[in-house]
């Protein structure tokens, strides 16, 4: 008889793969979650040489200015004063696709910022939307699965897609979005981004709080019709990649303000949602939008391998007064973005032009493939040392924080998965609720167990009754005995 137990490479047998082993309930995460760590490491290596997600995007360089003093927030350098301008580099993408698919699939866009600091490289390392499908790391590479190709047939498969979003209700939220009109945006230019996650900020005197990223496009959001959608990705796949070249190349720089909404570290334990849940967003009335800043990409790259495929960024390359939250998600990010990029780039990959800090760059690390610089030349190559070699600065910390609890895998507490997915729904117009509805009975069409097309239905039902019964109706089912 077949063992059924799922196992580690090395053959024991796993005892939780829906949630990552935390330091009590909101972690931090514990590195000695092998398995979480094996899974992750072996997604990271399972493309050559294009990035496993993210592979086909565009890039381009400009600036971010400060507009609001924030100071009594965040001791971050870059957000110092306003008029500061700092450099930036940023890279739009879409997720599932090969380096040569269509720009004008319905898939997130990446929206990845790296701000070159004078305190070293900050990379904000998000979506153009604010939440997630999952919100704990160990899923991640079960989820991408879906997205890809079967193994068997080397097709997208619409039933390993359903499935996985079917048995995992998080990701209704998502979902939602990805399927309405915002599933397919215009252009790179006509579309927001999010930091998604919640990150901490601290100040000089060592006091934080909670804070979201909101990047809102100047140029207005504007999307795409399914059906040109369709036809520009066989006319011209690369519509996107085009667009935010010639726009630059006009004159006719994007632009960006960032917002950021902030929530007292306190407000954390009462909130009617946990507020480090990636598929989860805070209410605008209960923290409202604050100005930081406005982003300006004014140049295009001058070789796109070097500059936009050979871009790293990570979750993890934080500036002091920017420091993790315990979002499980972003937890396990800090890990895994660094880690592909020292595989697919190498473990250089921060010394290349692209990616090298404008701050001077002083550690220890030597050799590894392709080192081009001088490697440290003959100085001290150890620390503690007598010789005056670089040594930690106490004042840079990240500021301390308790953690209490039993180390186990444990999942969130909060598990209502329906009242945000249900008021988004109820936001949107009569012409936009037929199109949500249209393009997902479109996308379930070809699953092929109809058992999946249920337990999905039950899920938009639990939202909004109306949203699940024109779904089914859509589909030619009949709403399950359960709802």
């Amino acid at each position: 008889m077949t063992n059924n137990k799922l196992t580690t490479s090395w053959g024991a047998p796993v005892g939780d793969n829906q949630n990552s082993m935390t330091a009590g309930h909101r972690g931090p995460t514990l590195i000695q979650d092998v398995h979480l760590l094996e899974k992750l490491a072996h997604f990271n290596r399972e493309r050559v040489p294009e990035r496993v997600v993210h592979a086909k995007g565009a890039g381009a360089h400009g600036y971010f200015e400060v507009t609001n003093d924030l100071t009594n927030f965040t001791k971050a350098n870059f957000l110092s004063k306003v008029g500061k301008r700092t450099p930036v580099f940023v890279r739009f993408s879409t997720v599932a696709g090969e380096l040569g698919s269509a720009d004008t699939v319905r898939d997130p866009r990446g929206f990845a910022v790296k701000f070159y600091t004078e305190q070293g490289n900050y990379d904000l390392v998000g979506n153009n939307t604010p939440v997630f499908f999952i919100r704990d790391a160990i899923k991640f590479p079960d989820f991408i699965h879906t997205q890809k190709r079967d193994p068997k047939t080397h097709l997208k498969n619409p039933t390993a897609v359903w499935d996985f979003w079917s048995l995992s209700p998080e990701s209704l939220h998502q979902v939602t979005i990805l399927m309405s009109d915002r599933g397919i945006p215009a252009t790179f230019r006509h579309m927001n981004g999010y930091g998604s996650h919640t990150f901490k900020w601290v100040n000089e005197q060592g006091e934080g709080v909670w804070v979201k990223y909101h990047f809102k496009t100047e140029q207005g959001i504007k999307n795409l019709d399914v059906n040109l959608a369709a036809k520009l990705a066989g006319e011209n796949p690369d519509y996107h990649t085009e667009d935010l070249f010639n726009a630059i190349e006009n004159g006719d720089f994007p632009a960006w303000k960032l917002y950021v909404q902030i929530m007292p570290l306190e407000d954390a334990n009462t909130y009617r949602f946990d507020p480090f849940d990636v598929t989860k967003v805070w209410s605008q009335k209960d923290y409202p939008l604050i100005e930081v800043g406005r982003m300006v990409l004014n140049k295009n790259p001058e070789n796109y391998f070097a500059e936009v495929e050979q871009a790293t960024f990570s979750p993890g390359a934080f500036v002091p007064g920017i420091e993790a939250s315990p979002d499980k998600m972003l937890q396990g990010r800090l890990f895994a973005y660094s880690d592909a990029h020292r595989y697919r780039v190498g473990a250089n990959h921060n010394a290349l032009p692209i990616n090298r800090p404008k701050a001077e760059v002083n550690n220890y690390q030597r050799d590894g493939q392709m080192r081009f610089d001088r490697n440290g030349g003959g100085s001290v190559y150890y620390e503690p040392n007598s010789f005056g070699g670089p040594k930690e600065s106490p004042e840079n910390k990240p500021v301390a924080f308790s953690v209490s609890g039993v180390a186990d895998s444990v999942a969130y507490d909060h598990n209502d998965h329906y009242t945000q997915a249900g008021d988004l729904y109820r936001l949107l117009s009569e012409e936009e609720r037929a199109r949500l509805v249209q393009n997902i009975v479109d996308a379930m069409k070809p699953v092929t167990l109809e058992e999946i097309k249920l337990r999905q239905i039950q899920h938009f039902y639990k939202a909004d009754p109306e949203y699940g019964k024109r779904v089914a109706e859509g589909l030619g089912l009949s709403l399950p005995q359960e709802v």
